[in-house]
C-alpha cells in the first residue's frame, strides 16, 4: 500500500518492494498538475528513497490518464514559491528563491537510479520531471507538450539545460521553439524515451527494468551514475581520473568480492550494498 510522506492531502504516494520505490503523482482529477502540497511531498519522497540504503532504483509515474499535465496555476498563484517551486512571489527577488529543495534540483542530485514511467500526458513542469529522470518509458498514450513558447514562459525546471544534452541542441531548439506536442513514437524516434508499450504493460515493464537495475552491485550502479553526470561537465582526462578514484573504494567491497566469485563460480551474484 502506497502512502503520503505528508499530512493531507495525500498527493504522492510511496512505496517499497523488492529494492524498488515507486512515487507516483496522486491527483488524477486534476491531471496530476503540481499544486504547493504535491512539490514538498515529491522533494520529500525523492530523499526518502535517496537515504534509504534498501532503495536501488525510482520508479516516478502519475496515477490517471497523464503523467502531470505541468503547475496547478491556481493553487501555486497563492504559494510562497519560486518559480521551480511555484509561481506565488512571481515578482520576488532571487535572493528569495528555494532552488536546492525544488524537486528537478533533489532528483538531478540523487545517486539513485530514476525511471519516469510516462502513464499520460507530460507538459509543462511535468515534462521538465520526465526529463530529469535517468530513463523515460512510455505508454502508447503518451504526449509530450513542450508549449512553454505558447504560454510566454520558458521551460523553468531544467528543461533547457536537459534536452539539448539529450537529443543535440538543434533538435532541442525545434521542439522548444515549436513548442509542438510530440507522440509517444516520435519521442522513441528522437530518442527522448527509450521504450513505448501499451498502457497495460507500462508498469511491469517498468518494474522489469528496475528489478534488473535492482540486481547489480547498488554502489557500483550509483557511482557509474555519478561519473555520468560529472562528465556532462568534464573534460575526459578529469573523468578518467575521476572515476579512477572512484572506482578504488570499490574495490574494497563485499559486493566486489561476491561479483567476482559469482562469474567465475558461473553464477547470479547476490549483492548487500557494502
Amino acid at each position: 500500500m502506497g502512502m503520503a510522506l505528508s499530512e493531507t492531502p495525500q498527493e504522492v504516494l510511496y512505496e517499497v518492494a523488492d529494492h524498488i520505490a515507486t512515487i507516483t503523482l496522486n491527483a488524477p482529477e486534476r491531471m496530476n498538475t503540481i499544486s504547493s502540497a504535491m512539490l514538498d511531498q515529491m522533494s520529500e519522497s525523492f530523499l526518502r528513497a535517496e537515504k534509504d540504503s534498501d532503495v536501488r532504483c525510482v520508479i516516478l509515474t502519475g496515477s490517471g490518464r497523464a503523467f502531470c499535465a505541468g503547475l496547478d496555476l491556481a493553487s501555486q498563484m497563492s504559494g510562497p514559491k519560486d518559480a521551480l517551486g511555484g509561481l506565488g512571489n512571481i515578482g520576488a527577488g532571487a535572493g528569495e528563491f528555494d532552488l536546492r529543495n525544488a524537486p528537478p534540483v533533489v532528483l538531478h542530485n540523487m545517486d539513485t537510479p530514476t525511471i519516469c514511467a510516462l502513464n499520460g500526458g507530460a507538459a509543462g513542469y511535468g515534462l521538465d520531471m520526465a526529463f530529469g529522470c535517468d530513463i523515460r518509458i512510455a505508454s502508447t498514450t503518451a504526449k509530450l507538450n513542450p508549449g512553454f513558447a505558447k504560454r510566454g514562459i520558458v521551460p523553468e525546471s531544467g528543461g533547457t539545460w536537459l534536452l539539448p544534452r539529450m537529443i543535440g541542441y538543434a533538435k532541442a531548439a525545434e521542439i522548444s521553439f515549436t513548442g509542438k506536442t510530440l507522440t509517444a513514437d516520435e519521442a522513441l524516434s528522437l530518442g527522448i524515451v527509450n521504450h513505448v508499450v501499451a498502457p497495460e504493460q507500462l508498469l511491469a515493464f517498468a518494474r522489469s527494468m528496475a528489478i534488473d537495475i535492482a540486481s547489480n552491485a547498488p554502489l557500483a550502479v550509483r557511482a557509474i551514475k555519478r561519473m555520468m553526470r560529472a562528465a556532462e561537465t568534464e573534460t575526459f582526462e578529469q573523468n578518467i581520473h575521476h572515476v579512477f578514484l572512484q572506482l578504488l573504494p570499490l574495490f574494497k567491497t563485499k559486493d566486489f568480492q561476491e561479483g567476482v566469485a559469482a562469474f567465475m563460480e558461473k553464477r547470479e551474484p547476490d549483492f548487500i550494498g557494502r
